[in-house]
Parts: C-alpha cells; structure tokens; sequence
C-alpha cells in the first residue's frame, strides 16, 4: 500500500489495519522460526507496511500532513501566507 493510499484512510482505519498486520506479522516471525514458511520475503514486505503507517500516523500527530478527515496541512498553510519562521526570525534581528 502506498503512503498516499493510507492517508486518503482515516484514523481509525489506519491503527486497525496497523493492528492485522503486525498481528500477520507475529504468526509469520513464528513460521519462519519453526520453517514453517513459503515465502520469507512476506515478513520485510510488512515490516515496511508497519513503517509506512506508522510514519503516516506521526505526520498526522505533528500536523505535518492530514489523514482523510481533512484539514489544511501546515506545510501548506504556511505557503499560502507565505511567510515561514525564517521569515519571522530574518524581521527580529534586524
């Protein structure tokens, strides 16, 4: 899954496809222990799927970018002011 594909998701939906996977993922690290497992290139593929969500949900919590539920990024905010805090700090030194 793609990052922008999880952030057309919401919240929820998010932290409970996160749940099934690192849910797959324990049953899989199990197989792979007891060689058990067809296709052991299945355990990196949803590593990086818990990473894409988790990364996906931390920029949601700092506001860097929104899930689906909407709202204006800050990134883009501050492009549409056009002022940043390089700006703002350039205007109190002087």
């Amino acid at each position: 899954m793609k990052p922008d594909e999880i952030r057309e998701m919401s919240h929820e939906e998010v932290m409970v496809r996160l749940r099934d996977i690192e849910e797959e993922l324990s049953n899989l690290r199990f197989r792979l222990a007891t060689r058990q497992l067809p296709d052991p290139l299945k355990v990196r593929h949803l590593r990086k799927e818990v990473a894409r969500l988790k990364t996906v949900l931390r920029e949601h919590e700092l506001g860097i970018r929104r899930l689906a539920t909407g709202g204006v990024p800050i990134r883009d905010r501050e492009e549409i002011s056009g002022s940043t805090q390089k700006d703002k700090d350039r205007k109190g030194s002087k």
